[in-house]
């Protein structure tokens, strides 16, 4: 009887596995998958036929790698890859030349090691690879005739929350619904352009941001407001959320980015939001001039006049040519405020998803600052927020790129997204810093970067402090420098972050030295002095830094630079720092910094002549190394800020000298200054508060395999 039943049951089994039809393969998004070598499932659009509209309609150049179907059917977590300006979705994945799939998750150059669809795939991701709306065959005409694309609304929008990350957030709300993407599983990453949306996305976490056009049903942003932030929910209702981030060389405020004021500290959240808002900064202008012209090439730009939602980049970047005065423009206070609320991440509200951000030492357009905003804020927030950090000799131009880093910062990335996308293995340590120092020659067959410098927190990185101090007044001109030495050092001209030149020093500059006894600078130099200008509104003014590294035989390499925008505001003396870098000083070398009026065509000129009496010059070097009780001391930031000081009042204007009260304040502006009706606080006050208070800082911990001293200074021997 038993043997009957089990045969029985037996056979209807058989019977109904013969009945029920196999699993159907998945076409994500419509787009037909294809086995490869190596089991993954590769779902390529054509950019034509094959594009994926949008929440607004607009097509969109997508791809899908799947898994290997033995991995299961999904879904699956997910990771979205968002390229650079100007890119494609073709960036990060492994094609030939005629993009044909290829097996090579190792990647094809360092910055993809590792990073790559074919990678993660293999790792069990599904990935979403698609080209931004107005790049490309997502309305970018870079391959396609305008006309055979039908996109009149399809134009760039420069990372705007409302726009480009909604289109990531619609995609992943399809792959959702399609039981591809894993809700509750989704991560996010991308370089330059992508970093910076990868940002955005992670503060935007759970929300979409409406648009400033009224949406109708069954749109979640029907009846709101524009600019509302809304919960976001898949089309079948499925509520979704960023899960983790992984932003490379990103930026987190566009303004202070694109115009930088050098009003940012890296030992100090800013105590309002809105620093980089005022002053209205200066103009990186040859990378904007550089990316501006890549978007003409590469992409579509709104017709001037025809949009009024803030897309206008052509006007946009003619207000910013334009120059000073920037304040006195209502159109550029208006350029700055939509910039700052719209297109990063900073200005938004809330706590993102966990981050770990990488940012290049020698990358002049998105450096370090960019990321040590966020991880301030955060940890000042919450000390065991999931942040962390990377910082190598990666990013945009004059950033090396070697191996070494790429292949550590991004095996450790992998980590991070096995960690939270698939709860395997731990993520990195909250408030965590991963560094790897720059070496010479910059190419590949360069010596392999410094490192990795490891710690529990970005001060203790960099334990001790060199410093440089000068009481001597020495004077700055509009019209001083070399413009030769500023050409050739201009990140879009010249990628080298090696390159050497004979010492000089030109006119019109301040220059102040000292003589250095070995020692690895790891992190920002701070630069503090008392400022009086001349010949300008100090706002209309700019004080540019350059940090050279002399060698014996008088050849001088930039190891980094800066700017700073006086302030009305400004409290004597001023502190700002500069982009900062992993760099060994070797013993003998002279550091040397020099202050100018003018490093065009990098940074904009401004349009007035002025000069700016410097005196009570501190500099300091923040190092790898611990107090040795000779050149490298204690950190003391108090220094900067608590030194006695002649006067406690804004930045001195001998030409405005009877408009102010009897304490050196303007009467209008002793308490706060507003531009385009947002207040702005006394930022220097604030950090000056909180630096006189500024704890001593931990030791660092080395990593165990990686003995600096040892191996490291063989390395930096051969940096000439």
């Amino acid at each position: 009887m038993r043997h009957w039943i089990l045969t029985g049951a037996l056979a209807l089994a058989a019977a109904l596995m013969l009945s029920t039809p196999a699993l159907a393969d998945p076409i994500p998004l419509g787009l037909h998958c294809n086995g490869q070598g190596d089991g993954v499932r590769f779902c390529q659009g054509n950019g034509t036929t094959q594009r994926v509209a949008s929440f607004d309609g607009v097509p969109l150049d997508v791809d899908v790698t799947l898994p290997a179907a033995s991995q299961g059917p999904g879904p699956y977590p997910t990771i979205v890859m968002l390229h650079g300006y100007g890119g494609s979705k073709n960036d990060f994945e492994t094609l030939d030349a005629n993009r044909n799939f290829m097996v090579d998750p190792e990647g094809s150059s360092p910055d993809v090691h590792h990073y790559n669809n074919d990678y993660f795939a293999q790792r069990g991701y599904a990935v979403l690879n698609y080209t931004t709306r107005g790049f490309g065959r997502s309305c970018g005409a870079a391959t396609i005739p305008k006309a055979q694309l039908a996109c009149p609304n399809g134009y760039i929008r420069l990372a705007d929350q409302r726009y480009e990350a909604r289109d990531t957030q619609y995609l992943l709300g399809l792959l959702a619904d399609q039981s591809v993407a894993k809700p509750g599983a989704i991560g996010v990453t991308g370089i330059s352009y992508g970093g910076g949306q990868s940002i955005e996305l992670a503060y935007l976490r759970d929300r979409i941001r409406c648009t400033p056009s009224a949406e109708a049903a069954p749109s979640p942003c029907a009846g709101q407001a524009g600019g509302a932030l809304v919960p976001w929910t898949s089309r079948k209702g499925t509520p979704l959320s960023i899960t983790a981030a992984y932003p490379r060389w990103p930026w987190s405020d566009l303004v202070s980015a694109l115009l930088p004021n050098g009003h940012l500290l890296d030992f100090s959240a800013p105590s309002s939001g809105r620093t980089s808002l005022d002053p209205f900064g200066v103009p990186i202008q040859s990378y904007i001039a550089g990316l501006f012209a890549l978007g003409e090439t590469s992409g579509t730009y709104a017709i001037p006049g025809t949009t009024d939602d803030n897309a206008d980049l052509t006007t946009d970047n003619a207000v910013v040519n334009a120059g000073e005065p920037y304040a006195a423009n209502p159109k550029a206070v208006q350029l700055a405020n939509d910039i700052f609320n719209y297109h990063g991440g900073a200005s938004l509200s809330g706590t993102p998803a966990p981050l770990l951000l990488e940012s290049g030492w020698n990358d002049d357009l998105f450096p370090p600052i960019q990321s040590l905003r966020l991880y301030n804020n955060l940890r000042a927030a919450d000390p065991a927020a999931p942040v962390s950090l990377q910082f190598g000799d990666v990013g945009h131009s004059r950033g090396s790129n070697k191996l070494t880093v790429n292949a550590a910062f991004n095996d450790q990335a992998s980590g991070f997204f096995d960690a939270y996308l698939r709860g395997q293995g731990a993520p990195p340590k909250p408030g965590s810093v991963n560094t790897f120092t720059q070496t010479c020659p910059s190419s590949a067959s360069g010596p392999p970067d410094g490192g990795p410098f490891t710690a529990a927190s970005w001060p203790a990185v960099h334990p001790g402090v060199v410093t440089l101090r000068s009481d001597a007044a020495q004077a700055v001109s509009s019209a001083g420098g070399s413009p030769q030495t500023a050409a050739a050092f201009d990140p879009i001209a010249s990628s080298d972050g090696c390159k050497q030149i004979a010492a000089e020093q030109s006119p019109g500059t301040a220059v102040y030295k000292l003589a250095s006894q070995g020692f690895t600078l790891l992190g920002l130099p701070t630069v503090s002095a008392r400022l009086a200008v001349s010949g300008a509104s100090p706002t209309d003014t700019q004080l540019d830094a350059r940090l050279w590294d002399v060698d014996p035989s008088g050849n001088q390499r930039l190891v980094t630079r800066g700017l700073y925008r006086p302030g009305g505001a400004d409290v004597n003396p001023v502190v700002f720092q500069l982009h900062g870098n992993g760099y060994y000083f070797a013993a003998r070398d002279t550091i040397k910094l020099e202050l100018l009026g003018r490093d065009a065509p990098y940074y904009r000129a401004s349009n007035f002549a002025f000069s700016i009496a410097v005196s009570s010059l501190q500099l300091q070097l923040p190092t790898h190394e611990s107090p040795n009780g000779r050149q490298i001391g204690a950190p003391d930031t108090s220094s900067l800020f608590c030194a006695p000081r002649r006067a406690r009042g804004a930045v001195h204007h001998p030409r405005r000298a009877h408009s102010r009260g009897r304490h050196g304040h303007h009467p209008l502006r002793a308490r706060r200054r507003s531009v385009g009706g947002h207040v702005r606080h006394h930022r220097q006050r604030s950090a000056r508060n909180l630096a006189c208070r500024a704890p001593a800082r931990p030791a660092v911990r080395r990593h165990p395999r990686h003995p600096h001293h040892r191996r490291g200074h063989a390395r930096h021997a051969q940096r000439r």
